[in-house]
């Protein structure tokens, strides 16, 4: 080893889905919507003003964060904008979680928190969840120096109730406590109503799931003022022009058309129940999701040959090489169309 080798900082790295190459996949390893996002963004792109690309971006972003404030009905000091909620979520643990106790997330959860950590070098631990893919509130009980969790859980799809959402807020007010709500609008109640109780709480929310927006890069935290000023003066300290223009104009035009967005979600959903249904009629078991994926194995057929025979008919999940959950697949809820195609393949793979 040179000596300049030594000073490298060496990480484990966050793997994300597979993006392929290939033309006519049907694409469900990634979460991303399978809709398009709302008609306003055809209309921004129309009156968007391209002179603008010549500026640095406001870097308080406020004609985002005055809609998001709008759409909220907070306000917009409640708000904090990022490059998607991966950003938003690395800028919270650079700015929270600087305590000598360690953090605590779930051992079976998105993997992205252990490698901020150890980016960060934050000390972790990760209680386990119970048989039934559920956090067990009586592991977040003890001293620690922060808490995060996603709810719904991924890649598990488990939905924790507020009420559950609340006793982790009651047992930890000392410390922040951050709910990932990446996919909170498939069929989960946030915990934004909770912030006017506890000043320790930051949610995280994204434009990339339910909103179809996942190539526009736009997350953001929901906070009361000092956790939003605090993690200003961090970004302000690292890169003060974290959103580019056009996200910024696209994303402020796009968050005021609540039919659309509700209408997309019910399609999803009502294309999950029935994805359901007919995953278990081909003796597939899995937790009860209320997100946009199912997470699911089967008794007789590995998670990982069912996977690589669905990449030779051009659908792809997301397959998971880690101890504890080697024999699932994680599938993104498609269009009905593309479900019945995976349907059909997967018939065809049972029957060889």
């Amino acid at each position: 080893m040179k000596l300049w080798e030594k000073n490298i900082r060496v990480i484990e790295p966050y793997v994300p889905g597979e993006q392929p190459k290939v033309q006519d996949v049907i694409k469900l390893n990634t979460n991303e919507n399978p809709y398009p996002p709302a008609p306003e963004v055809e209309e921004a792109k129309e009156s968007f003003n391209t002179d603008m690309l010549r500026l640095y971006p406001d870097p308080d972003a406020s004609v985002l964060t005055e809609e998001l404030a709008k759409f909220y009905g907070l306000n917009k000091e409640n708000f904090f904008v990022g490059v998607g909620s991966d950003d938003v979520i690395s800028v919270a643990f650079q700015t929270f979680f600087n305590s000598d106790k360690p953090i605590l997330f779930p051992n079976i959860t998105y993997s992205f928190y252990c490698v901020w950590a150890d980016m960060y070098r934050i000390k972790y631990e990760c209680p386990k969840l119970d048989d039934n893919f559920k956090i067990k509130a009586e592991d977040y009980y003890k001293e620690n120096g922060g808490v995060i969790f996603p709810n719904p859980n991924a890649p598990t799809g488990v939905l924790e109730s507020l009420d559950f959402v609340e006793d982790i807020l009651r047992h930890n007010q000392d410390v922040i406590v951050i709910v990932d709500e990446a996919y909170i609008d498939f069929g989960g109640k946030s915990a934004i109503e909770l912030l006017d109780k506890y000043e320790n709480l930051l949610v995280v929310q994204t434009f990339s799931k339910a909103r179809s927006m996942a190539g526009m890069r736009i997350g953001y935290a929901i906070g009361n003022p000092v956790l939003i000023n605090a993690m200003n003066s961090v970004k302000f300290s690292v890169n003060s022009y974290t959103m580019n223009q056009t996200s910024l104009f696209i994303g402020s035009k796009i968050i005021s058309n609540k039919k659309y967005f509700e209408d997309t979600l019910a399609k999803i959903i009502n294309t999950r129940e029935i994805t359901k249904e007919k995953l278990k009629a081909m003796g597939f078991e899995f937790p009860d999701s209320k997100s946009n994926f199912i997470f699911a194995t089967h008794k007789k057929y590995a998670a990982k040959d069912i996977f690589e025979y669905l990449k030779t008919k051009k659908i792809y999940v997301r397959y998971f090489n880690t101890p504890g959950i080697d024999n699932y697949l994680r599938i993104t809820i498609g269009t009905d169309e593309q479900m019945d195609k995976l349907f059909e393949a997967l018939e065809q793979y049972m029957d060889k």
